[in-house]
């Protein structure tokens, strides 16, 4: 496979994945409002919206297992097709006499999807890169699944209101099912040759790389995603700080979307940077220091520009990760354990971006904002030290380098 336009596949599995992202997106700006038009109660909203998360929880293993059983290609199509359909079935739910019912069954398929894509795409990116450049693929394609969501969300917002919910929904579909069809046309199998039966649907991959990949995830979904998100708001709330004129609601807005942007340049950045160096693990390092230098700062901000900075630190710090660690993952993971490595990875990062609002908020209520973001510093830094623990017992040395990245 590796003489097969290497290039091309991943270019053609950024594309997918950042199409099929604005499904995942484009109900947000257009749920809440709409829920109150079609008489869903707000709870009944939230958990919509968090319907695929949850999915995917249980779904992430068993992807990553099917990935290692029968190959990339038809999962991954199988994946964006299911986003496609899904996404349409916000169509359904809108004239349906339980909107609800159909919303929560269509986001409910965009999590099974998603799961499929997201096991697929982190695979085929490692069976067709070299060692020395695959940060820098691992890197692309991260931050194109990064860049869909919020893309989608634009599309949702703009779309719906120069035409109509429909149509927004509508077109976002479309852009799924293109992926869909782009992924038939261009990306070939590239991780079983025959079906492996011995591989069970439900196995999960424990080896060292796996949950010590899976376990520096976890803490930093469990920061950013989960507690800075859940609580931003809040926080400007009771610093007072705002810009533009804007409440704390549209201040956060801006902040997460400076977070998102400054951690998709820095996916590139960081898997850039892991390949020139020739090793992943002080690049890994370098950006979870960055994460935990941007809560120290956000915890003692007193200003708008002090909020801007810890933010930009701590979306630069997670994003840079992203790349040179998945890339780690598959240096130190058997090609045909690929996908199972993926869906451990996968799941630790959904299990800490949901715990996170869960102990986040009740955790500010109790101790208040400093001590709470004072902790969510140390949480980088404990993952680095599960970073050289599992490092080091799994290759016997702190600092492996990607040339010595044993061949496919």
């Amino acid at each position: 496979m590796r003489a097969t336009r290497p290039r091309a596949v991943v270019a053609a599995v950024i594309a997918c994945t950042f199409f099929v992202g604005f499904g995942g997106g484009v109900v947000f700006p257009i749920l809440p409002n709409l829920g109150a038009v079609l008489g869903i109660s707000s709870f009944m909203v939230g958990l919509i919206l968090s319907a695929n998360r949850f999915v995917r929880l249980v779904a992430n293993a068993p992807a990553g297992a099917l990935v290692d059983r029968i190959g990339t290609r038809k999962p991954f199509i199988a994946g964006l097709a299911i986003e496609g359909v899904a996404t349409l079935g916000y169509n359904v739910a809108i004239e349906a006499a339980a909107p609800e019912a159909w919303f929560l069954l269509a986001r409910v398929a965009w999590g099974l999807g998603s799961a499929l894509v997201f096991a697929t795409a982190y695979t085929i990116t490692a069976d067709v890169s070299e060692a020395k450049s695959r940060g820098t693929s691992m890197g692309f394609v991260r931050a194109g699944i990064t860049f869909g969501f919020p893309a989608g969300l634009v599309l949702g917002g703009v779309v719906s209101d120069l035409y109509s919910v429909p149509v927004a929904f509508s077109v976002a579909a479309a852009f799924a099912l293109v992926a869909s069809g782009l992924a038939y046309a261009i990306v070939p199998e590239t991780h079983a040759t025959e079906a492996k039966s011995s591989v069970k649907p439900w196995e999960i991959d424990r080896s060292v790389p796996a949950l010590t990949a899976g376990l520096v995830n976890f803490g930093l979904y469990f920061s950013y995603v989960g507690v800075l998100f859940s609580t931003l708001v809040v926080f400007l709330g009771e610093r007072g700080i705002a810009v533009f004129g804007y409440t704390a609601q549209g201040t956060s807005g801006f902040l997460m979307a400076g977070t998102v942007l400054a951690g998709s340049v820095f996916m590139l950045v960081g898997g850039s940077l892991s390949d020139r160096v020739g090793a992943r693990v002080p690049i890994v390092l370098a950006f979870l220091v960055a994460a935990c230098a941007g809560f120290l700062v956000l915890s003692m901000a007193g200003s708008a520009a002090g909020l801007l900075a810890g933010c930009l630190l701590i979306g630069a710090g997670q994003g840079g990760v992203g790349g040179p660690l998945l890339a780690l993952l598959a240096d130190l993971t058997p090609g045909d354990r690929m996908g199972r490595a993926t869906g451990t990875n996968n799941v630790l990062g959904d299990v800490g971006g949901g715990l996170g609002p869960l102990v986040g908020l009740p955790a500010v209520e109790a101790f208040g904002f400093v001590p709470v973001y004072a902790a969510c510093a140390v949480l980088p830094l404990a993952a680095g030290v599960v970073l050289l623990v599992g490092v080091y017992s799994h290759t016997g040395s702190l600092n492996p380098q990607v040339d010595d990245a044993p061949a496919d």
